[in-house]
């Protein structure tokens, strides 16, 4: 399939845009897509997928018991007809099945499938999502219906007294955050997903403050059980801290992502893989929650996911510090000649940038 680029412009790639040479531009301001987060995927032809958790609030949804589902909702699909410019949920429903009826919280996690990452290869269709910090791997033939949730083993938000945890996995202290409020370990939080041949990738939040981006590897015919730590582990982290306290917006982005690391969306070009991730620094005093966020681009140094990764210097694209919520989990697709992100505008809608020549 050949995309028509903006009018006047030419496509460009993400080796482009690395090497200064191209840019995004907001091609359509609002998809219908809400602002909060989704993982949306090419299907081929004029038609685009995006799977996006929602609730009886924010979209009318009910579980497929009929119930109505609480914030922040539950994992369903959007689709596109127009080659991704447009969104609707044709079935205000969750995606996944319950175990039994009535659903039930903790056993279907129907009120929290976040921050899904979903990949399609020729054979089956993998989704991992958010639940309480712990991931969740699920599996298709179709990408409508899915399999039972299978814990990805480590993943999961707890205190000392419960488990010993590593350096790249605590959670440190926060100039704005009461130490004793927040829990001192964590591996998960809104996770990502990338298959390749046989291998499958699942990436997690490590720790906090400063946060890192971890990842697991293993057949994907084994699914969740058989991941293990990748060698590499963790493919980078936040070296500049918070940063002077008195630095706020476009002068904070050199530290945009010191609290945490995640939604990584992964994919191939030329002879790099490239990553967008989201970094929150944090919130700007004790008074408020995390408002401060960014969205980071970094890239294997060599062609193999499991090895070294380098950032890139002009961090954070896209829009400055304090940017809106939902930025950073953005949707990398490339779609024949086109690369499309989808994300939050600076207008507080979820928009479609292109990528394109300077």
């Amino acid at each position: 399939m050949v995309f028509a680029p903006p009018p006047g412009r030419q496509f460009a790639t993400l080796d482009d845009f690395w090497n200064g040479t191209a840019e995004w531009i907001l091609e359509v301001h609002d998809t219908g897509l809400p602002i909060g987060e989704s993982d949306t995927v090419y299907r081929g032809g004029n038609e685009f997928w995006s799977y996006l958790h929602a609730s009886h609030q924010s979209a009318g949804v009910v579980d497929q018991c009929g119930e109505a589902v609480p914030f922040p909702g539950c994992t369903t699909l959007w689709k596109s007809r127009d080659g991704g410019r447009h969104f609707a949920l044709e079935q205000p429903v969750c995606l996944f099945a319950c175990a039994a009826c009535p659903c039930e919280h903790s056993r279907d996690h129907i009120g929290q499938q976040q921050y899904p990452r979903v990949t399609f290869q020729s054979d089956q269709a993998y989704l991992v999502y958010e639940f309480g910090a712990y991931v969740f791997l699920r599996t298709s033939v179709d990408g409508i219906h899915w399999s039972e949730a299978a814990h990805v083993p480590g993943t999961w938000v707890w205190w000392h007294h419960n488990a010993p945890c590593e350096g790249v996995q605590v959670i440190g202290e926060h100039p704005h955050i009461r130490s004793e409020l927040e829990y001192n370990c964590l591996v998960g939080g809104p996770p990502g997903i990338y298959v390749e041949g046989s291998l499958l990738y699942v990436f997690v939040a490590l720790g906090k403050a400063p946060g890192h981006m971890g990842c697991y590897v293993g057949n994907r015919h084994n699914g969740a059980w058989g991941l293990t730590r990748c060698a590499s582990n963790p493919l980078f982290g936040a070296d500049s801290g918070y940063g002077p306290a008195e630095l706020l917006g476009r002068d904070a982005n050199p530290y945009f992502e010191f609290r945490t690391i995640s939604s990584a969306d992964v994919v191939r070009v030329g002879s790099h893989y490239y990553m967008t991730y989201e970094g929150v620094r944090g919130p700007s005093s004790i008074t408020v929650v995390d408002d401060q966020f960014g969205l980071g681009l970094a890239r294997s140094t060599v062609l193999a996911i499991d090895g070294p990764w380098e950032r890139f210097p002009g961090n954070p694209i896209i829009m400055d510090l304090p940017g809106n919520v939902g930025v950073g989990h953005a949707d990398l697709v490339i779609a024949g000649n086109a690369t499309y992100l989808y994300t939050s505008t600076p207008s507080g809608t979820r928009g479609r940038y292109a990528l394109v020549w300077r």
